[in-house]
């Protein structure tokens, strides 16, 4: 659990990187994520596959950097700390 609570995504236990969202601010940003992602799948896979891995990929960027943003800084854990 991250000792700030200005954290919206703390870190793994084990490994690298964040667990679920500790705030509803994370689940909203998790939640624009997949919303975005379906409506983009609906509306461009179709037409243009590679135009569609191309947002996915920027959403994917977008929501790393926010994760960042707002998350417990990562680093490799081995859990107990």
């Amino acid at each position: 659990m991250p000792r700030d609570s200005n954290y919206w995504f703390p870190a793994k236990r084990y490994g690298w990187g964040w667990g679920p969202p500790v705030c509803w601010q994370g689940w909203a940003v998790i939640a624009g994520f997949s919303i975005l992602l379906v409506v983009g799948a609906a509306t461009m896979l179709r037409h243009s596959p590679a135009g569609f891995i191309g947002y996915a990929v920027l959403l994917t960027v977008l929501f790393t950097g926010i994760c960042w943003w707002k998350g417990e800084p990562p680093r490799w854990r081995w859990g107990g700390d």
